[in-house]
């Protein structure tokens, strides 16, 4: 393999799994929109717990794991398309090795590349099955919400219940941000030049979403609005039980 693919292939790989190791770093320094939804979504369960009936809060989160099962079914398609080419054999290198627009490689070398794609659709896919079983659990532990607990428990329970829902969705963002690799993976069939160039953009993008975008600003200000305002109790609640 060219030493210039290498490099460059050491930079991809450096990006993708120390991005989010990287994004927790800056979370922990300035808000970033994963660190703020972390409180968001501890909220939520903390105003599902005292809430008198949840079924609100199961549609929701019904929403996520559709969602979740899309991109899943999504990405297993675009593995098998990977895949077909990838152990296609001869044949199938024939067939591609002449469009134009490709950067000249051998036989091997374009495995390889194409192999790095198919692995980092695989990841998100993973990702996604995960999320959609911890989305399950949450499910089961909204349905499962105590209505009358004193408010210790309420708020016990909410805590465990954003534990399990912030992993979930968590997971999820991981395989929706495995599309951004793969096709800067994608793009090493160009030339490491592409190549190094898609990988740059991809986690330049993915870091200005998470920091500078409209999206994030919004949500840094639900945060702040929210941590102002207490978790209200409902009338279904004892008489006696306090803000929380």
């Amino acid at each position: 393999m060219p030493i210039l693919d290498i490099v460059v292939l050491t930079f991809f790989i450096f990006c993708w799994l120390f991005y989010e190791p990287l994004l927790k770093r800056l979370g922990h320094a300035r808000n970033v929109i994963n660190t703020d939804m972390t409180v968001i979504r501890r909220r939520w369960m903390a105003e599902m717990a005292v809430r008198e009936v949840a079924l609100l809060d199961g549609q929701l989160l019904g929403h996520a794991i559709n969602s979740a099962s899309f991109f899943a079914s999504s990405n297993l398609i675009l593995i098998a398309a990977a895949a077909g080419v990838l152990f296609g054999g001869d044949s199938a290198w024939k067939s591609i090795e002449d469009i134009a627009g490709l950067a000249p490689a051998s036989s091997q070398l374009f495995q390889i590349k194409l192999g790095l794609v198919l692995i980092a659709l695989a990841r998100g896919l993973l990702d996604f099955i995960w999320a959609i079983r911890q989305m399950n659990y949450c499910l089961a532990a909204i349905g499962a919400t105590p209505m009358w607990a004193p408010r210790a428990v309420l708020e016990d329970y909410a805590e465990a219940a954003g534990g399990i829902l912030n992993p979930a969705l968590s997971a999820f963002n991981a395989g929706v941000r495995g599309y951004y690799f793969a096709l800067a993976a994608a793009a090493w069939v160009l030339g490491p030049i592409p190549f190094g160039v898609a990988t740059g953009g991809a986690m330049a993008l993915l870091l200005w979403r998470q920091r500078r975008s409209a999206a994030s600003t919004a949500v840094r200000k639900i945060r702040e609005i929210l941590e102002r305002q207490p978790v209200i109790t409902g009338p279904h609640l004892p008489k006696d039980e306090e803000a929380v």
